[in-house]
Parts: structure tokens; sequence; C-alpha cells
């Protein structure tokens, strides 16, 4: 791999992982790596966002330390080589035949991803706006309506489970099951089919 694709691969995992917006990523300095116990530090935010801290994967981890730290920063390169790069790939004939919805991605994409996908697995709008940095509430309420759209059930039809020991309720609420009512000492969750 070409060192312009390796630090084009690296930034757009950075992207992934953090679902920071690139011009965040582009100023991320090597000092803001905690290789040891896989962290990446955002203290210069855009848009009045709160500075921010995650805990990457080994595999980005790898990716940074496998990059040359020539400058200061990660974006080495001017913002707009970066996004020259991703129409390239975009471009290339083996991608528009495999999904021409490629072509519609920019570097924003990963960040409306990232925020749908982590209010669909936790559905905690507070853990989504402080992953973010949002100031607000509302601007995050744009990925709840999105996950909404995309992952409504389809129909009516339940699968039904009834529990009583406090375990048998954490592996049901663990595997999507919903609270609907207690009985007694029942419990009965329910989930789509």
């Amino acid at each position: 791999m070409s060192l312009k694709s390796a630090r084009t691969a690296t930034f757009v995992q950075v992207l992934e992982e953090t679902a920071m917006r690139s011009g965040e990523a582009k100023r991320l300095h090597w000092t803001d790596i905690d290789s040891e116990k896989h962290l990446l530090r955002l203290d210069e935010p855009e848009k009045g966002s709160d500075p921010r801290i995650w805990k990457v994967t080994a595999k980005l981890i790898a990716m940074l330390n496998n990059l040359p730290r020539k400058a200061e920063s990660l974006g080495q390169r001017p913002p707009e080589h970066f996004e020259s790069d991703l129409h390239q790939c975009q471009k290339e004939p083996r991608n528009q035949t495999a999904e021409p919805k490629l072509l519609g991605i920019t570097f924003h994409t990963f960040r409306h991803w990232k925020a749908t996908m982590l209010y669909h697995q936790t559905r905690d709008p507070y853990y989504v706006k402080d992953f973010l940095g949002h100031k607000s509430l509302s601007s995050t309420e744009i990925y709840i309506n999105i996950e909404r759209t995309m992952f409504e059930p389809t129909g009516d039809e339940f699968t039904v489970k009834v529990a009583e020991k406090a375990e048998e309720i954490k592996t049901l609420l663990e595997t999507g099951f919903e609270y609907v009512c207690q009985k007694g000492s029942l419990i009965f969750q329910r989930k789509h089919k």
C-alpha cells in the first residue's frame, strides 16, 4: 500500500470510529494519540462542539503508528488532497460497478452513519450527544429520526417471552426484547419478528 493510500485509509478509519468532522481529524496532533491506552483526544473541535476523547481499536492505533510523523498533525496533507483521494477511489471502475452509491459518500457520511448506529445500539440520546460533542440534544435528534426510519419494524408480529428470574430478564433485554408488563412475578417481554 502506498503512503498516500495508507494515510487516506487511516484518515477514514479515524472518521469511522470517532465520528469526528473531517476538519477535526485533519488537525489531530500526534500528541493527541495515546497508543498504550488506545485513546484519541480532540482538544480543538469545530462548530463550538465540546472537546472529546474516544477509546479506539488496536487496528486504528496500529494504522496511526505506521504513518511517518514528519509533521505535527495527522492531516499532513492539504485538506483537498484527502477529498481528492476519496473521489479517486469512488471513481475506480471496480467500485462503480460494485456499488453506485459509493459516489454519494463524503467524509461527513461517516459521522452520520456512526451517530445513527450508536443510537440504534444504545438508545441513549445523551450518550450520542456527548460522543458527537453536541452542545444541545436538539442537534442529536436528527440521528434518532434517521434510526427510527431505517430500523422501523415492518409488521406488527412479535415474539413474546415470559421471564421470572433476574438473569432471564437480563438475557432477554440484551437480545432486544422490550418490557411489556408484569403479572405477579412474571415479566412479559416482546420484540418484533
